[in-house]
């Protein structure tokens, strides 16, 4: 192999695969429950229409509202003030 010739592995070095945050974990759940879990998967987040992502986004407004959470920095969910 050529010295500037790249392994077909790129680096060499396989990812490591990101460690999901809280928020990111009711994401998914969420998504599975509309069905939307298969195309997250195979194309990603960026290739969610507008209304998808809207849906999306109001159940997880919708329910961190019920769980009584806020997101905090890094994904995190952190317990509101109850009232």
């Amino acid at each position: 192999m050529p010295k500037n010739a790249k392994s077909p592995s790129g680096k060499g070095k396989q990812k490591k695969p990101k460690e999901l945050t809280p928020l990111d974990r009711l994401k998914l759940e969420i998504a599975k429950e509309l069905g939307l879990a298969e195309k997250i998967a195979s194309a990603g987040w960026a290739e969610l229409t507008a209304a998808e992502s809207g849906r999306l986004g109001g159940v997880l407004n919708r329910r961190l509202k019920e769980l009584q959470l806020a997101i905090g920095p890094k994904g995190t969910l952190i317990p509101t003030a109850k009232s």
